[in-house]
């Protein structure tokens, strides 16, 4: 997560029109993911790591209303002056704020309310979007990205919580796209990446976090990476050679998290009379071989990786190979509305973007010179810099135009109940 700090000279911003179209495309995104939720489905927690659909839906809007348009808009009044403390994430420079573990228990307001509080702020910033492009278009635009991270939130997030539910409910109904493959995929070959001096980061021109400046050099040894995504077929191999049960595979606190946590295979299986089933949003699905396998840890990936005879790549290497490629994939609008449940069983090609999450053994900390902006959105990315480690590439469920070689998403090694997956990578 992130914000604009960078002094880099950018071309002008998109029209106040241009922007209004994006911002409204966007927006409505999230409320049809949201459309087939009950109150009771928008509500309930599953973890203290996960937030409520019906959070997440206010919480976007409560960065517009509090950053643009109480800052920025003349005689603007909260839509209640209540809510910023019940829909401030971790932004301590806005005050106190609701305790994170306990989202699940705001039965109140209900979802039609956040809805109509949605209502509210949309029609203030499409009313007032000339203004507002003008003062502050940057921070608009982060703004959207914000939300389009919250609709990737929001799906696994569901996903997690539905995946608690014994009857195992649908969002979707199931389409071809999730009809399980026993076919293998087919062999891993390997991708020679550039070695040398390479640019890393953003270069300016279009949107980017603030974590993924300023560009920078970095010397690369020379390297490969595998042509494919480590798949569900593969995980079975990896469990049934004892991977889950020799310690030698295991960084010593991965170790300690697999016998702690009782982890034998990835989030969301689990063993059926006639095989390995997985959850997903279109209920439980037969294990297809050939998906990417999702919902892995960095440990599990490391473990993997060194099972394999392998490694993870690092972030430069993997930015490095990925510069050459257009991003695609993700969740997108059509006439029957989100198209999130092709989400649950990702297609295998070249592309490095698009299907799952990728592990990298790079910590998530600052780039030479990083800089985070002044005040509140100031806290969007910098102070995580410490205990998590970089993914790449973007998933199924990434809004389609959000991923880009340059992006940093992160996590704690032991979190996986986002589509995270690896790719793996060799010394040459």
């Amino acid at each position: 997560m992130a914000t604009i700090t960078d002094p880099i000279r950018r071309p002008a911003g998109p029209s106040p029109e241009a922007l209004a179209r994006r911002y409204a495309r966007i927006r409505a995104l999230s409320e049809a993911l949201a459309a087939p939720l009950s109150d009771a489905d928008a509500t309930a927690q599953s973890m203290p790591d996960a937030s409520p659909a019906k959070w997440h839906l206010a919480h976007v809007s409560w960065f517009f209303e509090s950053f643009v348009l109480r800052d920025h808009l003349p005689g603007y009044r909260l839509f209640d002056d209540r809510w910023p403390y019940l829909f401030n994430s971790y932004y301590e420079a806005e005050g106190p704020r609701h305790a994170r573990p306990q989202r699940g228990l705001l039965t109140r307001p209900s979802l039609d309310e956040v809805l109509a509080y949605r209502a509210a702020v949309d029609a203030a910033m499409l009313d007032a979007m000339p203004l507002l492009a003008e003062r502050c278009g940057e921070l608009i635009e982060l703004g959207l990205n914000h939300e389009q991270q919250h609709q990737e939130l929001l799906l696994t997030d569901l996903k997690h919580l539905l995946s608690c539910n014994p009857l195992g409910p649908a969002v979707w109904p199931a389409g071809p796209a999730l009809r399980a493959c026993a076919d293998e995929a087919p062999p891993v070959g390997w991708r020679e990446g550039p070695a040398g001096l390479v640019e890393i980061g953003d270069r300016g021109g279009d949107f980017a976090f603030d974590n993924e400046r300023p560009v920078h050099k970095v010397h690369l040894t020379p390297f490969a990476l595998a042509d494919r995504l480590v798949t569900n077929g593969d995980w079975l191999r990896f469990i049934a050679d004892g991977g889950y049960a020799t310690a030698g595979l295991w960084l010593s606190d991965g170790w300690a998290w697999v016998r702690q946590e009782g982890i034998a295979s990835p989030l969301h299986w689990r063993r059926a009379s006639d095989g390995w089933e997985q959850f997903s949003l279109s209920g439980w699905q037969p294990l297809d071989l050939a998906a990417p396998v999702a919902h892995i840890s960095f440990y599990e990936a490391d473990a993997f990786a060194g099972w394999a005879g392998a490694r993870l790549p690092t972030e430069q290497e993997w930015e490095a190979v990925a510069r050459s490629q257009d991003p695609s994939g993700g969740v997108q609008l059509d006439e029957a509305g989100p198209v999130a449940p092709q989400a649950e069983a990702p297609g295998e090609g070249s592309s490095l973007f698009g299907n799952v999450w990728q592990w990298t053994g790079s910590a998530y900390r600052p780039y030479p010179r990083f800089r985070a902006a002044a005040g509140a959105v100031g806290e969007y990315n910098g102070k995580f810099m410490s205990g998590q480690f970089v993914l790449k590439g973007g998933s199924c469920a990434t809004p389609r135009g959000h991923a880009r070689a340059s992006y940093r998403n992160f996590f704690y090694p032991q979190q996986r109940w986002q589509f995270t997956g690896l790719r793996l990578a060799k010394d040459l």
